[in-house]
């Protein structure tokens, strides 16, 4: 689905080169749920940014599905999930939900459909006529993923969406989330700072340096396919999980 090659990227600032990205490979497999994890400013945000056509690399190179990531874009290939959820607070959420689609200029039945799938998909059904300033965090951030799938791209990228939720909350949007991947085989790419989410989430999780962004360590994490809140108390988890600690730690993500 996605393969990157000795990927680099540098900004160019009033202040001098920031070097955000250096020697990054990557392939990610179709249908897997990868995470990328590190400290703050180590690249994991610019990385997706790359693979969505937002940020252009400065050497090395990148395709999505088996193309350019500009040609991906005008295909199609993903929705992009943002770390806020988006959403025009003067149209209701049914028509948030389906912005994507009257900027294709679908028929207005064919959109209704889409929208009702996909409000669905993320247990939002009889919302449709609310506004987003009625719903709770939680819910805006479904709302901003049904936007997403409502095209029904291959591809998902989604840049920490759950960051600024509390524990709860968050812990029933992983579950949630976990089940619409489960159903949908979409691709997933997800940004995250939590350990706990990144192994109850994915099928690999992608550990990252500090700037500049360096992968120090690619970790299967072969958990079952279905999955609960309790899995997150087994030996099998908390090993996955120590290990990711292990190479935050290793790559000095834990140093100031």
């Amino acid at each position: 689905m996605i393969d990157a090659r000795g990927l680099s990227l540098v900004f160019q600032t009033a202040d001098g080169p920031v070097h955000a990205l250096a020697d990054v490979d990557l392939a990610i497999e179709r249908h897997a749920f990868v995470s990328l994890i590190g400290p703050s400013g180590c690249g994991k945000t610019t990385l997706l940014r790359v693979i969505a056509d937002l940020e252009q690399p400065t050497a090395g190179s990148i395709t999505v599905e088996g193309v350019t990531p500009e040609a991906a874009r005008l295909a199609r290939a993903y929705g992009y999930v943002f770390q806020a959820p988006a959403l025009y607070p003067w149209r209701t959420v049914a028509k948030n939900v389906a912005l994507p689609l009257e900027i294709m200029g679908l028929p207005r039945a064919e959109r209704m459909e889409r929208v009702k799938r996909n409000l669905a998909l993320v247990n939002l059904e009889g919302f449709e006529r609310k506004y987003p300033w009625q719903l709770s965090g939680g819910m805006q951030q479904r709302a901003s993923i049904a936007r997403a799938l409502t095209f029904d791209p291959d591809l998902l990228l989604m840049d920490e969406p759950f960051g600024a939720l509390d524990e709860i909350v968050r812990d029933h949007l992983n579950l949630q989330l976990h089940g619409l991947w489960h159903r949908t085989k979409k691709t997933v790419v997800f940004v995250t700072h939590s350990i706990l989410e990144a192994v109850f989430l994915s099928t690999k999780i992608v550990v990252m340096s500090p700037r500049p962004g360096r992968i120090h360590d690619v970790i299967a994490c072969d958990l079952p396919r279905e999955r609960t809140l309790e899995l997150r108390e087994t030996p099998e988890f908390l090993a996955i999980a120590q290990r990711v600690r292990d190479g935050l730690k290793a790559g000095h993500a834990y140093v100031d």
